[in-house]
């Protein structure tokens, strides 16, 4: 866990403690152990899980000033990224994982049980559902996703879930900015507006990495979300 220290502290003005160091640590032996019995990740080296998922995780602390006494939910969080390392790393932050495939939620539950997490709590749900019931509709100051769908699809997925004033920031690959320009109806229908796109480059990959960050300034209206399979089969353009 050297990487993830020393990153962490060059690239993001973090410094983990040993017991965080600890923590990641023995996440990654739990993940790979759920991983021969179950597919959660790609990635078998703990170094790439260092960077791939855990440094990668941490990257939203360059948008986010400060997450104590804050609500994140991660969409379609899968393996419980970036929602679990965040929650190593802020204590104060209380984080909603959100997936539709229970067994991956079974296993952020023992990995939460098992590192001493308190600040975190599983949802088993579709976004589309959660973002109409009224416990989590407007609920979040941040939701975030990770590789889930296209923008146009996430913007539906996630803003329905953020406060007035809250954000959303979508963790993006090469094509952020094509991706970003599609989704712009969306994002203003929805009650969004996008804020910045901020470049990450990380150690050992080969191409950056992105934040798209979109302030909702706008309460989302009840149409939205559509019922569950419309966001994908009819994004909206």
């Amino acid at each position: 866990m050297f990487i993830l220290a020393e990153e962490a502290a060059s690239l993001l003005d973090l410094r983990l403690s040993a017991a965080q160091i600890r923590q990641f640590h023995q996440l990654s032996e739990l993940l790979l152990d759920w991983n021969q019995r179950m597919n959660l990740t790609g990635i078998q080296d703990p170094a790439a899980i260092a960077v791939k998922h855990y440094l990668d995780s941490l990257t939203l602390a360059k948008v986010v000033p400060c997450f104590a006494g804050r609500r994140l939910i991660d969409v379609g969080t899968g393996a419980g990224f970036p929602g679990l390392a965040l929650a190593i790393v802020f204590p104060r932050l209380r984080v909603t994982l959100l997936d539709a495939t229970a067994k991956k939620l079974r296993f952020i539950d023992q990995a939460g049980q098992a590192l001493g997490l308190e600040n975190i709590r599983t949802l088993h749900a579709r976004a589309e559902d959660a973002g109409r019931h009224p416990k989590h509709r407007g609920a979040y100051d941040i939701a975030t996703a990770r590789a889930v769908a296209r923008m146009p699809i996430l913007m539906e997925y996630t803003l329905p879930l953020v406060k007035l004033g809250g954000q959303v920031i979508a963790m993006q690959g090469s094509r952020a900015y094509e991706e970003t320009r599609r989704a712009a109806k969306a994002i203003a229908r929805l009650g969004g507006e996008l804020l910045a796109i901020e470049e990450i480059r990380l150690p050992t990959l080969d191409h950056p990495r992105y934040l798209v960050v979109i302030d909702k300034v706008r309460r989302t209206p009840k149409g939205y979300p559509r019922s569950p399979g419309r966001s994908a089969s009819q994004p909206i353009q």
